[in-house]
C-alpha cells in the first residue's frame, strides 16, 4: 500500500487532465453545433402591421397538390407522353454505358480494332435518338408547364378581379402582383416538374439497378446500403429549407410592394425629399430577402456536400470489393469501370429523390402564398338566384342604412335614409369625413351595410345581379383615373362596342374635343399612366365623356372639382349639367358651389343626417349649412334663421 500512495497524486492529475479534456471536447463540439445552427438559421422577419407583407399561413403539401392538380387538365394527355421519354432516355443511357465494357473488354484489352465501326455507328446512333428524344421531351414538357401557369395566372387574375374593394384597401399592390406572377412560376415547379423529375427518377434508378443486378448482384446490394442516407439527410434539411423559402417569397412580395408604393407615387416622394427614406425601406427588405437567399444558400451547399460524402462511401465501398474480385479473377476490367460508371447513375436518381423533397418544399412556400390569394372571399357576394334587372328608371331609397368600416370600431353610416325620385338630382354635402364617399359606395355595392337596406326601383341592391346594376350606374370617382392608352380607349372604355361616331359625340357633350383636336395625334394620342399628359381639367373631361358614352340611369358625382382651380372647375359644370340631365343623380361634394341646383341637399355630419332641403331653405335655417357655404368664398352673408 506504502508503495502505491507517491503515485496516487499522479494518477489524481491524470484523472483531472482527462476530466478536462472531455470538458475541452465538449465545449469545442459545442461551439462547433451552435456554428452549424447558426449557418442554417434562417432570420425571418415581422409579421403583421411591423412587416411590409405577412408570412402565408403553412399549408400541407398534400393539400397544396390537391388545390392545384385541377389546372394540369389541359395538359394531363400529354404527360404519358413525357413518361414515354422519361422510359426511353435512361434505357439509351444504359446502351451507351454497355457499349463502354465493349469497347474495354473487346476492343482495347485484346487490341482488337475489328469493331470499331459498328461500335461508333452504334454511338452515333444513340447520341441522334437521344438528342431527338431530348428536342422533343423539351418542347412538350414546355407546352405542358405553359398551358398550367396560363390556366392558373388567369384564373388567380379572375379570381383577383372578383375581390371586394375593400381587399384592395387592405392590401399592398406590389405584394399581389408578386404573388400573380413570380408565385405562380414556382407552383409549376411543385406541381408539373417536380413530379415528372420524380417519375423520370424512379425509372431511371429501375432500369440502372436492372442492369447493375444483371452485372454483378452482390455489388449492387452493397451499394444500395447507403441508400437510406440520402433520404435520411433530405428529411433533416427539409424544415430548414422551408423556412428559407418562405421568407424569400415574403421578402420578395414586400420588395415588390414598396417598388410599386415609391414609383407609383414618385412626384409625392421627389417633392418631400424621401427618395433617402424609401431606399431605406427597399434596402431593409432587400437585405432580408439577400440574408434569406444566403441561407438557402448554405443550407443547399452544405446538403450536397452531405450527399456527396454519402455517394462516395458508397462508390469507395464497391470500389474496394470490385478491385478484389477483378483481382481473383472473377470480374473483368470492362465491367468493372461500367459498374462504377452505372453506379454514378444510379446514386444521381436517388440523389434526386431524396432532394426533390427540398425542391417541394421550396416550391410549397410560393403554393402558400397563392392558396392564402385564392381563400380570399369577396365581402359582397351575388343571391343565389339573383333578379334579372333591365334598364332601370333610377329611384334609388336608402332605408335606415348603417355601416362600419372593417377593422374599425366608429360607424361610417349611421341610420342614412332618404330617397331620391328617377330625374332628380341629390347632393350630399359635409365636412371631409363625414360618410358621403361611403354612401356611394354602398350603392355600387362595393360594400354591404351592416344594417337596413338600399333599393334601386324597389329592388334590394342585394337581390340583384351585380352585372346588372353597375350597368345602370355611371360614376365619376374623386381621384379621376385614367388608363395608360390612347383617348379612344379612355372615352370607350365606358362601353367598349361605341362607335367612332358615338366617341366624338360624347366628346363634345363633355367639351374635350377642342383640346383632343390640339393633341398630337388627335383621338389616337397616348394620354401616359394615369394620364399624365393631360392636365386635371382635361383628364376631367375624358371622365366625364366616359360617363357620357356609358348612358347610365344613375349616375354619381363623386367630388367632381376635386384639384381643378376655380377657372377649370366652373368650366366643367356645363358638361356636369348636360351629363346629369334626365338621368338621377347623387352629388357627393363639400364645396357647396356645386350643389346649389340640387333638386334636394342632404347634410352629412359624422355619418348622420344633420339637415336636409333646397339650398334656399338650408341656408335660411342651418348654420352648418350656412358656414359650409361662407368657407367656399361666395362673398354673401346670408340670413341664418335659428331652428326651433
Amino acid at each position: 500500500m506504502s508503495s502505491e500512495r507517491p503515485d496516487a497524486p499522479a494518477r489524481g492529475d491524470a484523472r483531472a487532465e482527462g476530466a478536462d479534456g472531455a470538458r475541452t471536447s465538449r465545449t469545442a463540439t459545442g461551439r462547433l453545433v451552435r456554428m452549424v445552427r447558426r449557418l442554417l438559421s434562417v432570420t425571418e422577419g415581422p409579421d403583421g402591421p411591423d412587416g411590409i407583407v405577412e408570412a402565408a399561413p403553412p399549408v400541407a403539401l398534400r393539400e397544396i397538390f390537391r388545390r392545384f392538380w385541377p389546372y394540369t387538365r389541359g395538359g394531363r394527355r400529354w404527360l404519358l407522353v413525357i413518361l414515354a421519354f422519361v422510359v426511353l432516355g435512361p434505357v439509351v443511357d444504359a446502351a451507351e454505358i454497355w457499349l463502354f465494357k465493349i469497347v474495354i473488354d473487346d476492343m482495347l484489352v485484346p487490341r482488337n480494332l475489328h469493331l470499331f465501326l459498328p461500335v461508333a455507328l452504334a454511338y452515333l446512333g444513340f447520341t441522334f435518338l437521344a438528342g431527338v428524344l431530348d428536342f422533343t421531351d423539351e418542347v412538350t414538357s414546355t407546352w405542358v408547364s405553359e398551358r398550367f401557369l396560363l390556366a392558373l395566372r388567369s384564373d388567380l387574375f379572375r379570381h383577383v378581379e372578383g375581390l371586394s374593394l375593400g381587399f384592395f384597401e387592405r392590401r399592398r399592390l406590389g405584394d399581389v402582383l408578386s404573388r400573380v406572377t413570380g408565385d405562380v412560376d414556382a407552383v409549376e415547379t411543385f406541381l408539373l416538374s417536380g413530379i415528372v423529375d420524380a417519375i423520370a427518377h424512379v425509372m431511371r434508378l429501375g432500369i440502372f439497378l436492372g442492369v447493375l443486378f444483371f452485372l454483378r448482384w452482390d455489388l449492387t446490394l452493397l451499394a444500395l446500403v447507403i441508400a437510406p442516407m440520402f433520404w435520411f439527410t433530405a428529411r433533416r434539411f427539409s424544415r430548414r429549407v422551408k423556412a428559407a423559402s418562405r421568407e424569400r417569397r415574403r421578402r420578395s412580395g414586400s420588395i415588390s410592394a414598396i417598388t410599386e408604393e415609391a414609383l407609383g407615387n414618385i412626384a409625392l416622394v421627389q417633392a418631400y425629399n424621401r427618395q433617402r427614406w424609401e431606399h431605406g425601406r427597399f434596402e431593409r427588405e432587400n437585405l432580408g430577402r439577400f440574408r434569406a437567399a444566403m441561407a438557402s444558400a448554405r443550407i443547399g451547399a452544405l446538403y450536397g456536400t452531405v450527399v456527396d460524402l454519402i455517394e462516395l462511401a458508397g462508390a469507395l465501398l464497391v470500389m474496394g470489393l470490385g478491385t478484389w474480385e477483378l483481382a481473383q479473377g472473377r470480374l473483368t476490367l470492362g465491367g468493372l469501370m461500367v459498374f462504377l460508371t452505372l453506379l454514378s447513375r444510379l446514386y444521381s436518381p436517388i440523389r434526386g429523390l431524396s432532394g426533390l423533397s427540398n425542391t417541394f418544399y421550396s416550391a410549397s412556400a410560393a403554393g402558400e402564398r397563392i392558396i392564402e390569394l385564392l381563400d380570399q372571399r369577396p365581402q359582397v357576394v351575388q343571391a343565389p338566384a339573383p333578379r334579372v334587372l333591365g334598364r332601370t328608371r333610377g329611384g334609388i331609397e336608402f332605408d335606415e342604412v348603417s355601416f362600419r368600416y372593417p377593422g374599425t370600431t366608429q360607424p361610417a353610416l349611421t341610420g342614412l335614409s332618404f330617397a331620391v325620385a328617377p330625374g332628380e338630382t341629390l347632393a350630399l354635402v359635409g365636412p371631409s369625413g363625414a360618410g358621403k364617399s361611403t354612401a356611394a359606395k354602398l350603392l355600387l355595392r362595393f360594400y354591404d351595410p351592416d344594417h337596413g337596406t338600399i333599393r334601386l326601383d324597389g329592388n334590394d341592391l342585394r337581390d340583384l345581379r351585380l352585372d346588372d346594376l353597375r350597368d345602370n350606374v355611371a360614376m365619376l370617382l374623386q381621384e379621376t383615373l385614367v388608363f395608360h392608352g390612347t383617348v379612344r380607349d379612355n372615352i370607350a372604355y365606358g362601353r367598349p362596342d361605341a362607335s367612332d361616331e358615338e366617341i366624338v359625340a360624347a366628346a363634345h357633350a363633355a367639351d374635350a374635343h377642342a383640346f383632343i383636336s390640339r393633341l398630337p395625334e388627335g383621338y389616337e394620342t397616348v394620354v401616359g399612366q394615369r394620364g399624365r399628359l393631360l392636365s386635371g381639367g382635361q383628364r376631367q373631361r375624358l371622365a366625364i365623356a366616359r360617363a357620357m358614352i356609358r348612358d347610365a340611369p344613375v349616375l354619381i358625382l363623386d367630388e367632381p372639382t376635386t384639384g381643378l382651380d376655380a377657372e377649370s372647375g366652373r368650366h366643367i359644370l356645363q358638361p356636369l349639367r348636360l351629363l346629369m340631365a334626365g338621368r338621377t343623380t347623387i352629388l357627393i361634394s363639400h364645396n357647396l358651389l356645386t350643389v346649389r341646383d340640387a333638386t334636394r341637399i342632404v347634410l352629412l355630419e359624422r355619418g348622420r343626417i344633420a339637415d336636409r332641403g333646397t339650398h334656399e331653405q338650408l341656408l335660411t335655417h342651418s348654420a352648418s349649412y350656412a358656414r359650409l357655404y361662407r368657407l367656399h368664398g361666395t362673398g354673401e352673408a346670408p340670413t341664418v334663421e335659428a331652428v326651433p
